[in-house]
């Protein structure tokens, strides 16, 4: 999982005005870099340019996805990211860089602004740190927490199981369990054998 690029842009009347990217092209080759650098700034705003006001949209280009954000102010952002980076992560990204941009930088400054003119320092943090999806977000964390307390959860049945001994043994010795409960089990295992069998 990668993310590329991080875009800052503003949708203006006839064109899209980049004001500040990041950019981690560690994976390319060092001559590809420019190139690659290029081809994103290029289609983050073109993408910024055909993207409705208040709508977020999610574009194959090749092996990449580019995600995209256009509030109602016009104030855009995308992320470049290969194809396996979670969607409703780079979103979230997408959400939170825009709220903190529109809070620091005067809106004033969004339709003639730059790169070089726009002061705002944490575009290369937000990459940085949204490289690894289940640090960043909280909930891909609790997600991958979950993942794995599954599997350790079915590994411990699984190792009561091998020990020889059967679930049938144990629901029958069971003092929890009422006659009842114990025919109900039973039944079902008879029905779930009598389908594998089929």
């Amino acid at each position: 999982m990668r993310l590329f690029s991080l875009s800052i842009i503003y949708k203006g009347a006839t064109k899209a005005n980049l004001l500040k990217a990041a950019y981690d092209l560690s994976t390319f080759g060092y001559f590809q870099r420019g190139s690659a650098q290029e081809f994103m700034t290029f289609t983050s705003a073109l993408i910024v340019e055909r993207t409705s006001q208040g709508s977020r949209a999610s574009v194959k280009e090749q092996e990449y996805l580019c995600h995209v954000y256009v509030r109602n102010d016009n104030l855009g952002a995308v992320a470049v990211a290969d194809t396996e980076y979670p969607q409703r992560v780079c979103f979230s990204l997408l959400d939170k860089v825009l709220e903190e941009f529109s809070r620091q930088v005067d809106s004033i400054e969004w339709p003639s602004g730059n790169p070089e003119t726009i002061n705002y320092k944490a575009l290369d943090i937000h990459l940085a740190r949204y490289q690894t999806p289940k640090e960043a977000d909280a909930m891909t964390k609790v997600q991958a927490e979950l993942d794995e307390t599954k599997i350790i959860l079915h590994n411990t049945m699984e190792s009561l199981l091998e020990r020889g001994e059967k679930l049938d043994d144990l629901v029958a010795k069971s003092e929890h369990l009422g006659n009842q409960s114990k025919a109900f089990y039973k039944t079902a295992r008879k029905t779930n054998s009598c389908c594998e069998i089929m």
